[in-house]
């Protein structure tokens, strides 16, 4: 049976949660069994507070039914994935609701049961470490549910500046060649996501968990459907050293400065959640280069050491290198991302030292290269690599995994340092393939990985940087690419200090994190966590190698032996819950790249998150409602959340989203145009009423 939707084209300004039915914007209504069904509309307000570099940070989501029956809704969003989420509350009326943190399936169990008692619930489900979603039971017209949630993370180092990215948007993600039907016949918007919550997909033998549907993007076929402001920003930003320079360059801010503490919000009060928000600000009296927080509670002590390299010069003898360039040319990097791309191979290429040799590698559904093997960096070479370059266009699937083969596939030159360079968007759903190909095939290589655009998939670029004992920085192709893209491209650094290890000395410690201590690049820094015994002082020496000559730095900490309730988050109560994240992330990659028993992993994760009171994704925070608010016999109709598109990403990466919202977003096709005849052969008009 084919069910049918309809955009509405009426857009006035006024309050989202009090209009009448024609006004409210980014309005989208499927028809199905149960008649007419209104998407749910959403409002998100973030508050973040940071010490140092340390924030807690809550979103708040309020979700409104606009309809006159009552619907389930579902949002797919984003979170960094370094937060440590340990709350959730939900507040219906007057009765607000701790959620409580279930094993997955139980979670999911509960919600269903009190979905069918007609009470208001709530869900939060991770499809990866930066991709969640979030179910709404029971959602009553003229009633929003509000759900916040609280996580904390540490602020990384980079480039000598603290940068928080706080994402708002998840981007299509490709999911593999798959056989396309542009027009599905059989998948109905109201039916968004009743499959199976734990569905998933046997790979070499490991069950993985599919990604959700992606929802419907209205603004491809009408820039104005989304609601314009439905994010708004309060941070407050303050240190026991001086802090300085907030800026950003995604977002305009209203800034002010009183006694120390700096606050920000959104310059226009509220935006569209269409690009990811990227602070950046700096920490000043800093005299070491690491540094000693720790804690204690009724789980025992935890500990960290940031470590930070120590400002060297350049050495005299630069080992050669083969830059292997990888470029992504799909679909979703047409326009903008790809000037981006070809503006940073331009400099990089031109940058390149006599002693270098080089390699550039496009990719899409396949992937082919400018030369057989490595080049010297010669004049004429370069000249025949940017002809290459220029001439990339963009189009196809994202299959990266066969990029990776093929970047490690030829023989490297003597003498070299292998550095393998990724210019991607990262939209693809099996991170997990790409990174067991990286550890099975990196050897002594680095990767250092280059996202290009608004609202890049961090989780992997940034897992694979880790991997490749390299570093990861991101180019927003609508904001001054140019001048990101030339700076990148020509500082493509080595790193200052590398194997790096740490000696506790006569402290009792245990499972330290990460498992992996990656290399340090001039301007960055390093977390090392683990559990410890006991308390008091402590020698601990942190060893590694500058250059190639062996270094140390000797570290005094005295740390507590019993708890302090006086303690708030920033103090050093936030440790723990960075450990247990960090642990996770560890055991993410260990799943992800096949090292270690699944089942074995998975309990592992399971009893973090239960322990630690943490969102994973084998745990669930699920919140309900005591009363019933749902008295009737209306069948519950499934809505989800409209995104926006992407800044500066283009309808190729969008061609099945109107009608089922397809997890498999490429090839481009032509389906953007059977979206604007079946639209306007499909436009519905009801009545008007108030939603109040």
């Amino acid at each position: 049976m084919i069910r049918h939707f309809a955009l509405l084209f009426l857009l006035l300004p006024g309050a989202v949660y009090a209009q009448p039915e024609d006004e409210i914007a980014g309005r989208l209504i499927s028809s199905g069994a149960a008649g007419q069904i209104d998407l749910p509309l959403l409002k998100s307000d973030l508050s973040v507070d940071i010490q140092g570099d340390m924030a807690t940070v809550q979103v708040r989501q309020v979700f409104v039914n606009p309809s006159d029956d009552p619907i389930s809704a579902e949002y797919l969003f984003p979170l960094n994935q370094k937060a440590a989420v340990y709350a959730m509350q939900m507040q219906v009326g007057d009765e607000v609701v701790e959620a409580q943190i279930q094993q997955k399936q139980q979670a999911e169990q509960t919600y269903e049961t009190a979905k069918q008692d007609g009470k208001a619930a709530a869900l939060l489900t991770q499809h990866r470490p930066n991709m969640f979603t979030q179910n709404v039971a029971n959602l009553m017209p003229g009633q929003p549910i509000t759900v916040t949630l609280s996580y904390v993370q540490a602020v990384p180092k980079i480039d000598e500046a603290y940068e928080l990215v706080l994402p708002l948007i998840v981007g299509p993600r490709y999911q593999g060649a798959v056989d396309f039907d542009p027009v599905p016949q059989d998948v109905a918007l109201a039916d968004f996501h009743e499959e199976d919550p734990a569905a998933s997909t046997e790979i070499d033998g490991w069950m993985v968990s599919d990604l959700p549907q992606y929802p419907p993007v209205p603004r491809l076929t009408n820039p104005d459907m989304i609601e314009p402001a439905r994010v708004s920003l309060n941070l407050i930003l303050r240190g026991a050293v001086p802090v300085s320079n907030l800026t950003s360059a995604t977002h305009d801010l209203q800034i002010g400065q009183s006694e120390g503490v700096i606050s920000a919000t959104f310059q226009d009060g509220r935006v569209i959640d269409n690009r990811n928000v990227v602070l950046r600000y700096e920490l000043g009296g800093e005299e070491t280069t690491a540094g000693v927080l720790a804690h204690h509670d009724e789980r025992g002590g935890f500990v960290s050491v940031l470590i930070e390299p120590p400002k060297v010069p350049q050495p005299d003898q630069i080992t050669a290198r083969e830059l292997v360039f990888v470029l992504d040319t799909s679909g979703s990097m047409g326009g903008e991302p790809l000037h981006a791309s070809k503006r940073f191979m331009e400099a990089a290429l031109q940058g390149l030292r006599p002693e270098d040799y080089f390699r550039v590698i496009r990719f899409s559904s396949d992937a082919s290269e400018f030369a057989s093997r490595a080049v010297p960096a010669t004049g004429g070479n370069i000249r025949s690599g940017l002809r290459y370059v220029r001439s990339l266009r963009a189009g196809g699937g994202t299959e990266i995994d066969n990029a990776i083969r093929h970047a490690f596939a030829t023989r490297q030159p003597a003498n070299t340092l292998r550095i393998v360079v990724f210019l991607s968007d990262g939209y693809i759903g099996r991170e997990a393939d790409v990174l067991r190909t990286i550890r099975r095939q990196i050897g002594d290589a680095r990767i250092y990985a280059f996202g290009v655009g608004a609202a890049v998939n961090r989780y992997l670029l940034d897992a694979m940087a880790e991997e490749g004992r390299g570093y990861a920085r991101y180019v927003d192709p609508t904001q001054r690419a140019s001048d990101v893209a030339d700076t990148l491209a020509r500082d493509l650094k080595s790193p200052v200090l590398t194997d790096i290890a740490i000696d506790w000395g006569e402290l009792n410690v245990s499972e330290v994190v990460p498992q992996h201590i990656p290399d340090l690049f001039d301007g960055g820094a390093v977390r090392v966590l683990a559990r410890y015994e006991g308390g008091g002082s402590a020698d601990i020496r942190i060893n590694g190698l500058v250059q190639g000559r062996e270094a140390q730095m000797s570290l005094s900490p005295v740390l507590p032996a019993a708890s302090d309730p006086q303690e708030d988050m920033h103090q050093g109560a936030a440790i723990p819950l960075i450990w247990a994240r960090t642990k996770i992330a560890d055991l993410d990659i260990a799943m992800a790249v096949q090292t270690g028993n699944p089942r074995k992993l998975e309990a592992q994760i399971t009893d973090l998150g239960l322990n630690f009171n943490l969102q994973t994704q084998f745990t669930s925070f699920v919140a309900v409602s005591k009363r019933i608010v749902n008295t009737g016999d209306v069948p519950i109709g499934i809505a989800p959340v409209t995104l926006p598109q992407v800044e500066g990403v283009g309808p190729g990466a969008y061609p099945n989203t109107a009608f089922s919202g397809s997890s498999t977003p490429e090839p481009q096709t032509i389906f953007g145009l059977i979206i604007l005849m079946t639209l306007g052969a499909l436009r519905l008009t009801r009545g008007r009423r108030v939603v109040a």
